[in-house]
């Protein structure tokens, strides 16, 4: 079991609104050790200006490390820091966001530079440094999977291949602006299906359908880690329909009243929203409103309405139904870009405070400078004039001071001056992000088992955060998400067990192999398969003595968990899977071979020395003997061939072949290695010990006469009829009623006591007569007719009696070693 580590870091929008950049790392205790970085957002804080509204990029330990960012979407918080990362530090990475992110953030960022570029040239970047980050995006579509290699930023599509691990992750609609994507990213995928963590970014998202996007997706895959966007904490949005009433409500009562309105909006995301809201209201109210000029002041305009048309096929069916019967749902009847509007509707007319009343969508949204600022400066000293805003304001900002402060209260413009604010102002949200109800809502729905709050200001994020813990109360405290809310460059470290697992292929995945009954096998070979590496040869890594049980989905549903299986168990880039030796070819550019070995041991011995050591041993040693044929006149006595087999015949020893040699023959392996080198160690051991002398010599002949086999060689051994006699005539030492039947291997135990007192038995000494009862009865079975192994049975009435004469024989056999039991 080993702990795989992911690490998260807020660069930015940790307990704050704005600047949205994340670090993800994840390391893999791998040998080599695997670290897979990624940043999620690279994005400014609209409320300070230079260096101060980047991310805090200083505090990436290695940006060369870093393998790629992921953009969420084109706002600016999310994406204008982009081109000071890719072209001003040493990031080498891939850089990925959707097609409609990467086409509306080239506007944006070219027009947000226009804005902040002092008289003196300074900026974060220039036009060529913005137009070399764009040429650097590489697009991701909806469910489109990426695989991406870790440690190689930069990599071409298929270094993912030849890298120790690599990072999958796909894009999800958000449903915040046109193109906004949430990401779901694998981290590990490549160490096996149980060592996978899966992390869901957010960014920004809404799960509410408009009048041009469609909510945001549920992920089908559930999210060890969720990093949430936290903007409105636990607070809770009025309906649609009552949001769009106030909006129109206040607009009309501005203009009715003969004032300006002034709605700062983006350039793109919600002022298409607003627009098409109030296209329709001032068409339901023609009558009236008709000669009230409605305007869209921004130099992106036109442009913005360009990229719009382009990717109406990712917005809702609402447009894309509007789509078919206009053929330009954004073709606006009452609303004009300023820029194209007729003579005399210009800035400058905009400006003329004697100008009548009309209404105006201006950039930027948060009033730091632009048209919004502009016209702001002149309008908001008439009390007639409104101001409303329609979007989330951060601290800092302009929007945001006055939406806090009351009318009389002093603004700077942007020349310095000190004017009283006496314009209305007001506020309905129509910001696309989740409030605080739908934001639980959504957590709940995925299921996450730890949660990460961002993008939101600490007292909203922390009145989120107890609104979780409450909701979760009731729940066992192990099925509890962790929930972390960390201000910018605090860690949250996260730990994961992994637990290695590996698929069954090929036949052995047949059920028919696969059956409970499979013994365990002895070893189970593992090798590391680097297909385009070392011409694909096979490299023995280690053995297993247990066997390996499939994880459940690699076992079909037919066949029972917990089956044993026996195979080559192949490791490549962390993937594992077990085949069969016949299967390597087939799956693999691995081939089957095998290691032929013989080693020449110098041998005096006798086979009889040989025989008894390799028994004393090992178990079931088996011999063969092969009769020497007539050899050449010069050598008239050839000796016979004798071959022992060890251990189901893995080696063998081959006496008599080669003058004064033995041969120690095996196929390579690590259990017949060490079995060969026993071998060996006998052989030398068998021709130099005493005690090999004294149990190859000759025996003394004493008065027990020895019945020879075949010719009656001087070293045969004796026949298994004469080894039952001397057996009985130890057992008549022993007992005094022995009564044998050789050909059946019996001796019936019997007692004479009785009988001999009263002078009533004549039978001889040691023999069991008709009336003397049997206490027990010795039964030897051969296995061999060399007597190497024999089964002992003692069968009686008496228990104890049988334990007794059983002990006797088996002391009997072990002095005397007539033969083995």
């Amino acid at each position: 079991m080993m702990e795989d580590t992911l690490t998260i870091t807020p660069l930015g929008s940790g307990q704050e609104v704005g600047r949205s950049c994340h670090l993800l790392t994840y390391e893999t205790p791998s040998n080599p050790p695997t670290k897979c970085t990624l940043l999620l957002d690279c994005g400014i804080h609209p409320g300070h200006s230079g260096m101060n509204a980047l991310p805090f990029l200083d505090d990436v330990p290695d940006m060369a490390a870093v393998d790629a960012v992921l953009v969420t979407h084109c706002h600016l918080d999310h994406a204008a820091g982009l081109p000071y990362l890719t072209e001003r530090t040493g990031f080498r990475g891939r850089v990925y966001m959707t097609p409609p992110t990467r086409s509306i953030a080239g506007l944006l960022l070219g027009d947000y530079l226009k804005l902040t570029t002092t008289e003196d040239g300074n900026a974060l970047y220039t036009e060529a440094e913005l137009r070399a980050c764009m040429d650097r995006v590489e697009l991701v579509d909806y469910h489109q999977v990426i695989v991406l290699p870790c440690g190689a930023p930069g990599g071409g599509p298929g270094a993912a291949a030849s890298a120790p691990t690599s990072i999958k992750f796909w894009a999800l609609n958000a449903g915040h602006v046109l193109g906004a994507a949430m990401f779901m990213i694998e981290l590990g995928g490549s160490l096996g299906a149980s060592s996978s963590r899966h992390v869901l970014y957010t960014g920004d998202y809404s799960t509410e359908d408009d009048r041009h996007l469609s909510a945001a997706e549920v992920p089908n895959v559930r999210p060890d880690v969720l990093i949430a966007e936290s903007t409105y904490g636990a607070q809770v949005h009025r309906s649609r329909v009552e949001r769009e009433t106030m909006f129109t409500g206040t607009v009309d009562r501005v203009v009715s009243g003969g004032g300006k309105c002034l709605v700062p909006v983006f350039a793109l995301g919600r002022a298409q929203e607003l627009l098409l809201i109030l296209d329709e209201y001032w068409e339901n109210n023609a009558g009236r409103l008709k000669e009230i000029p409605v305007y869209y002041a921004s130099r992106l305009a036109s442009r913005a309405l360009r990229v719009y048309r382009t990717y109406i096929n990712m917005m809702n069916a609402r447009i894309r139904n509007a789509m078919d019967i206009t053929s330009n749902p954004f073709a606006f009847k009452h609303i004009k870009n300023l820029k194209s509007a007729d003579h005399g509707d210009s800035a400058e007319s905009l400006l003329d405070e004697k100008s009548g009343p009309c209404v105006v969508f201006a950039s930027p949204g948060m009033l730091q400078s632009g048209m919004s600022r502009k016209l702001f400066d002149r309008w908001c000293t008439d009390p007639k004039n409104g101001v409303l805003i329609a979007g989330y304001a951060i601290e800092g900002t302009l929007a945001k001071e006055i939406m806090d402060g009351t009318i009389g209260s002093e603004v700077v413009t942007m020349s310095g001056r000190r004017v009283p604010r006496n314009c209305i102002v007001d506020y309905v949200s129509f910001s696309a992000h989740v409030d605080g109800a739908q934001n639980r809502r959504f957590i709940e729905q995925v299921e996450p088992s730890h949660v990460v709050l961002v993008h939101g200001q600490k007292d909203l994020m922390g009145s989120f955060k107890a609104a979780l813990m409450d909701g979760y109360r009731n729940l066992p405290e192990n099925k509890r998400p962790k929930i972390f809310m960390p201000p910018n460059l605090q860690k949250v470290k996260l730990t994961f067990s992994r637990r290695r697992s590996a698929k069954v292929m090929g036949t052995l995945a047949s059920p028919a192999l696969l059956q409970p009954a499979v013994s365990s096998f002895d070893s189970l070979p593992i090798i590391n398969d680097d297909e385009g590496g070392d011409n694909g040869e096979e490299a023995m890594i280690r053995r297993r003595q247990h066997p390996i049980t499939p994880p459940p989905s690699a076992i079909p549903g037919d066949i029972p968990m917990g089956t044993e299986v026996s195979g080559i168990l192949v490791t490549q880039n962390f993937q594992s899977r077990i085949l069969s030796s016949d299967d390597l070819h087939a799956y693999t550019q691995l081939r089957v071979g095998s290691v032929s070995s013989k080693v020449h041991v110098p041998f005096v011995g006798q086979a009889n020395a040989l025989r008894l050591f390799l028994r004393e041993m090992f178990s079931g040693v088996r011999e063969e003997k092969i009769e020497a044929e007539a050899g050449p006149a010069e050598e008239p006595h050839r000796q016979p061939v004798t071959k022992f087999f060890i251990h189901s015949d893995r080696v063998c020893v081959t006496l008599g072949s080669t003058p004064v040699t033995a041969i120690v023959a095996w196929e390579s392996g690590p259990v017949e290695d060490v079995l060969a080198d026993a071998a060996v160690a006998l052989l030398m051991h068998a021709q130099s010990s005493s005690a090999a002398v004294r149990m190859a010599g000759r025996p003394c002949n004493h008065h027990a006469k020895r019945a020879r086999t075949g010719g009656g060689g001087e070293g045969d051994l004796v026949d298994n009829v004469t080894r039952l006699q001397l057996l009985h005539k130890m057992l008549r030492c022993q007992y005094e009623s022995v009564q044998p039947d050789f050909e059946a291997g019996t001796f019936v135990i019997g007692s004479a006591h009785a009988d001999r007192e009263e002078g009533n038995d004549t039978s001889p000494v040691g023999e069991l007569s008709a009336t003397q009862p049997a206490v027990c009865t010795i039964k030897i079975e051969f296995e061999s007719e060399d007597g190497s192994n024999a089964k002992l049975t003692v069968e009686g009435d008496d228990y104890k009696m049988n334990a007794n004469v059983r002990d006797c024989v088996k002391n009997i056999i072990s002095t005397s070693a007539p033969f083995c039991v």
